[in-house]
């Protein structure tokens, strides 16, 4: 188990975020739905978001493994591999037509908090 440096506790925190990310688009696809810009009443829109919140789980749970087991070339590997998340999300809502400045943002957000991470496991020891 690694020690808990400031990097590795940030890779947990973010690791979190996802998770409950994850689980409140499972619980609340409409509610999801929304904070994609996609209509809440069309199914195939919530089963759409019901996706993602199964992908969002899904990688927290590797963040959290690969860093508790302080292995920080396969984390390199995986939150680099992950900036096609972020860069796809945004692609999808450009091709959409009905996303907001807001919805770019976030997307934009984690694009650039995957970047910024990926950068800083490689430094790790």
């Amino acid at each position: 188990m690694t020690r808990f440096r400031p990097f590795a506790i940030t890779i947990i925190a973010v690791s979190l975020v996802f998770l409950l990310l994850g689980l409140f688009f499972l619980a609340m696809p409409r509610a999801g739905a929304s904070f994609y810009g996609a209509p809440t009443r069309d199914v195939a829109a919530t089963t759409f978001v019901r996706a993602i919140g199964l992908r969002d789980v899904a990688l927290a749970l590797y963040l959290l493994g690969l860093t508790l087991s302080a292995r920080w070339r396969a984390l390199t590997i995986i939150l680099t591999a992950t900036l096609v998340i972020p860069a796809g999300d945004i692609a999808l809502l450009m091709m959409s037509g009905t996303a907001r400045p807001v919805h770019y943002l976030l997307h934009g957000a984690s694009l650039l908090c995957f970047a910024l991470l990926a950068m800083g496991s490689r430094r790790q020891p």
